[in-house]
């Protein structure tokens, strides 16, 4: 992959969050969309910023907010998956709960990242050479450091904050995980990537936009992430509307592929 597109990824998530920072600071309103999940300004201006950032690629862009207008492009084997604003409703509870997510798909595959927390000023990004993270005061200047997944016997699940399963107390007894990190938007990605948390199951919708920055920087870090039925998971799903199967992130593929196995036998 070229460095450049994923330094203008950067750059991308960074000079959106400062938008996206500057309406958390204020009053704001919110709507609701065709399939009922909120959407606000902060999501619309941020997705603008990031496209024109991103639009010199000449690379297909799936973007949130473009998809719910029914701006669909047509994707190719390399596009871009963005979600300006993943956790819209952690951002309306002002809770900091929420992220700006820049994926790279490159023949149905998520091959590179970033994901900026604006209010935690925290980034993370990741490719083929590896996965790091940094403090981003002001959400501006920062220096990157290497980071990668710490696997456990008695792993740190880390879960939604607003999307919760009956089934997760379950897998936490089937592999002796005492702890749950409950947190919104993709922060659950990042937790897995620097070794805070070790498993991410998920029983409850997600889109495209949601996890391909995610998976490509917990590859990046050494992790692992399947779909429900243990197989890899695809990207540009047009015709299942985007939607992606239940699946889990983990520490390592052999925690993932159990994982997978468990939760078939629950749902």
């Amino acid at each position: 992959m070229d460095k450049a597109i994923l330094e203008a990824m950067v750059e991308a998530a960074l000079a959106a969050g400062r938008r996206i920072a500057e309406i958390y600071a204020q009053d704001f309103s919110s709507a609701a969309k065709a399939d009922g999940t909120p959407v606000t300004i902060a999501d619309h201006e941020a997705e603008a910023i990031i496209e024109a950032r991103l639009a010199p690629f000449g690379l297909p862009f799936l973007g949130e907010e473009r998809v719910a207008s029914g701006a669909i492009p047509e994707l190719g084997d390399r596009f871009f998956c963005v979600d300006p604003l993943d956790g819209t409703k952690e951002f309306i509870k002002k809770n900091g709960e929420f992220t700006v997510n820049i994926g790279l798909v490159e023949k149905q595959r998520a091959v590179a990242g970033v994901i900026l927390a604006p209010a935690r000023e925290k980034i993370w990004g990741g490719a083929a050479g590896g996965a790091w993270m940094a403090e981003v005061h002001g959400i501006g200047a920062y220096e990157r450091r290497s980071i990668a997944v710490q696997t456990s016997r008695s792993p740190k699940v880390v879960a939604s904050r607003s999307h919760g399963h009956a089934a997760l107390q379950s897998l936490m007894d089937a592999f002796g995980a005492t702890e749950n990190l409950s947190v919104g938007s993709a922060l659950k990605f990042g937790l897995l990537a620097e070794g805070t948390a070790q498993l991410y199951p998920r029983l409850t919708p997600t889109a495209e936009w949601d996890t391909a920055a995610g998976q490509a920087i917990l590859e990046a870090a050494g992790g692992a992430m399947l779909s429900i039925d243990g197989e890899p998971m695809r990207y540009g799903k047009r015709l299942e509307s985007f939607i992606n199967p239940m699946f889990v992130a983990a520490s390592d593929l052999a925690l993932a592929r159990a994982c997978a196995a468990r939760m078939r036998a629950l749902v």
